[in-house]
């Protein structure tokens, strides 16, 4: 749902108003070399109403839209799902036969806001290193000609001078930069091609430049000021307290970080859950662990090929799988509403990124649970790696940042406000309510429960909505959502998103399903009023909506297995090392790292549900594992590692261990 508040008709952001014949407030003046753009304050709510299918804005989009409307350039922070999108999309709409030029750093984003606004009937195009060279010539020619209102471009083909030339003969409405706290060496994720940004002052002089992005500093968002030259901006700050995103903290050994891991997402029931993991090769062996137990999950990070990550997102997005475990690679430009849980294993470089990873949990506005488990390693891990940075100025962003996190997971203070008086915010209240240090820990957390009883918090379950939504009607505002249905308006959306060939939200949000399911609308008359249901999306869809909706009236419903069933990890390793197949093999075959295959195998060995091999590894490696386990131990695997050097891989010390381990349990066992 998307929960506006009423509109108001205050005028703040234009640079010059006058009165129509209605008595709206007129927005003219200042864009594109002081050409006037036709617009009104009903006009902003046609256009939201017909395109968006929503019926008012949300806190301080107003703002930024008649700002940017009226040709003044803004710097915008809004939190993740707070509607930063809709603030250019929208004035980018009201410049007829004018493009926006919109920054974003990723192709996968690109795509899915331009395939969003092509459902929406908006002219948008996006021209990348994806886009083939005769396909380019074309957009150009369009573009010159003004057929786009908007136009995505990365921001390292922004600043080439080739760029540059054909963009003068372009009827350019205003730059749009997304993710700008990227161009601050102060920033959290500072990419060098952001800096260059500057040029585009000087590419067309008189253009308004917008800036958004969902966490910077006070000292970031001076220095996105400064780079980009920006003109007495309108700067839009929204809180970055979000009160139903519930924080937990806590450090725990690895064993225990796996277990605390699996019980959240089992209680976790409804809705979709993220786990991020530190490193590529964990990715797999956590969704391993999670499918072995019966909960169907799947992995993303940047090794995997871009067709593989994207099907398993749109599994994903689709709720086919409930359960996704990702690197950091995740997550930019993700808009799922109905994320319950985000659970972040090992400590983040920033409490930016920490702040960007949480920010994807309970966008429609219900509690979510944030979850932050982290081991004692994890600060000699950030620590080494900071001490390999060679640039002395670099290393010491680095150190601070460090810093700031330590003080974050160690201080007993209220996790929210930590977070809110890092980004430069006055607070004026001490404690949320319901973080870890405000509230105890969670029934579930092994450990607390006697310790805390008195102040102990329980996991957070989602409560029916009974708020309204925007466009509700007919008395049934705030009537419970019939999860049958829902399901069923899931399942038509899902086959309706591969029919197209675009992601499952693109067809309809999640908020506009439960809408739906609250509405039952009848005819096209009342499902144009439902929120999200924009005058194209009812062209495109809406005599199929109304279908499905009658037919589950009628007794039809989801089939019971669109949803994806848990695999079983184990079992099917075991067979493909019973046909021959080598380690690297079975990798490949299951799409995993090589080490999470020798981890499964290793484990399986101690456990005594498969033999070790002697034709594995050299015999020489074996002797060598074994005599130095012997001395130093083995319940670690590092000092053994560290004593053997590279020669020998952790992959065979892991195997030789579980061996030994096993035969120490089982003197019987092969050796």
């Amino acid at each position: 749902m998307n929960r506006q508040p009423k509109f108001g008709q205050q005028s703040t952001g234009a640079t010059a108003t006058g009165k129509n014949a209605s008595g709206a407030a007129a927005i003219t003046g200042g864009a594109a070399g002081g050409t006037s753009v036709a617009g009104t304050v009903d006009r902003l709510v046609e256009t939201l109403k017909r395109y968006w299918g929503y019926d008012a804005f949300r806190p301080k989009q107003e703002d930024v839209v008649r700002a940017l409307v009226g040709g003044r350039d803004v710097c915008v922070v809004m939190p993740t799902g707070g509607g930063k999108s809709l603030c250019y999309q929208l004035p980018a709409v009201l410049h007829e036969k004018k493009t926006a030029v919109v920054i974003s750093p990723l192709i996968a984003l690109m795509q899915d806001q331009v395939a969003q606004l092509q459902q929406m009937g908006i002219p948008a195009v996006f021209l990348n290193s994806a886009v083939a060279e005769s396909e380019r010539q074309d957009v150009k020619r369009r573009a010159i000609a003004g057929e786009y209102r908007l136009m995505y471009v990365s921001p390292e083909r922004a600043v080439m001078d080739s760029t540059s030339e054909w963009l003068k003969r372009v009827p350019v409405s205003f730059f749009a930069i997304d993710e700008a706290h990227c161009i601050s060496e102060w920033g959290h994720d500072f990419r060098p091609e952001y800096r260059q940004l500057k040029k585009l002052r000087e590419m067309i002089p008189g253009l308004p430049i917008a800036a958004f992005t969902a966490s910077a500093t006070q000292r970031v968002r001076h220095d996105i000021v400064e780079q980009l030259k920006l003109r007495n901006p309108l700067k839009s700050v929204t809180s970055f307290h979000r009160e139903n995103l519930h924080y937990v903290v806590k450090e725990c050994n690895g064993a225990l970080q796996d277990e605390l891991m699996f019980t959240t997402v089992k209680e976790t029931r409804q809705g979709n859950v993220i786990v991020y993991s530190p490193t590529v090769a964990r990715v797999g062996e956590i969704v391993d662990m999670l499918e072995e137990n019966g909960i169907a999950a799947v992995g993303y990070h940047g090794q995997m090929g871009a067709k593989e990550r994207r099907e398993n997102q749109e599994r994903w997005m689709t709720e086919e799988v409930r359960v996704l475990v990702g690197t950091i690679a995740f997550g930019l430009g993700i808009n799922k509403p109905n994320v319950r849980a985000v659970i972040r294993l090992g400590l983040p470089e920033s409490i930016e990124q920490l702040y960007q990873e949480t920010g994807r949990a309970g966008r429609d506005g219900l509690p979510a649970n944030c979850y932050l488990l982290w081991q004692k390693k994890d600060i000699g891990l950030r620590a080494y790696f900071i001490g390999k940075i060679g640039a002395a100025e670099e290393r010491e962003k680095a150190w601070e940042r460090y810093n700031q996190m330590q003080r974050f997971v160690k201080a007993g203070d209220c996790r929210p406000r930590m977070i809110c008086v890092h980004f430069g915010e006055a607070v004026k209240w001490d404690k949320c309510g319901h973080c870890d240090s405000c509230a105890g820990m969670p029934a579930s957390m092994a450990g607390e429960r006697k310790s805390r009883k008195s102040k102990q918090s329980r996991m957070v379950v989602p409560a029916k909505r009974t708020e309204t939504y925007a466009g509700g009607h007919n008395g049934v505002m705030g009537a419970e959502v019939n999860e049958d249905l829902q399901d069923f308006l899931r399942e038509w959306r899902r086959n309706k998103a591969k029919e197209k060939g675009v992601p499952a939200f693109i067809v309809l949000h999640d908020t506009t399903i439960e809408a739906l399911c609250r509405v039952k609308p009848k005819t096209r008359e009342q499902l144009i009023l439902v929120s999200g249901i924009g005058e194209n999306k009812a062209e495109l869809y809406g005599a199929e909506i109304l279908e499905v909706i009658e037919r589950f009236k009628k007794g039809e419903r989801a089939s019971n297995d669109w949803h994806a069933r848990a695999s079983s990890p184990t079992r099917e390793t075991l067979e493909l090392l019973q046909q021959g197949l080598t380690f690297e093999q079975i990798a490949e075959r299951r799409g995993r790292k090589v080490s999470t295959v020798v981890a499964l195998i290793s484990s399986l060995i101690e456990k005594g549900e498969t033999e070790f091999k002697e034709e594995w590894m050299d015999p020489a490696h074996y002797q060598q594992i074994r005599d130095t386990g012997e001395r130093l131990g083995m319940d670690l695997l590092r000092p053994i590692k560290d004593a053997l050097g590279e020669a020998v891989s952790y992959e065979e010390i892991r195997l030789v261990v579980a061996h030994l381990r096993r035969k120490e349990k089982d003197p019987a066992a092969k050796a």
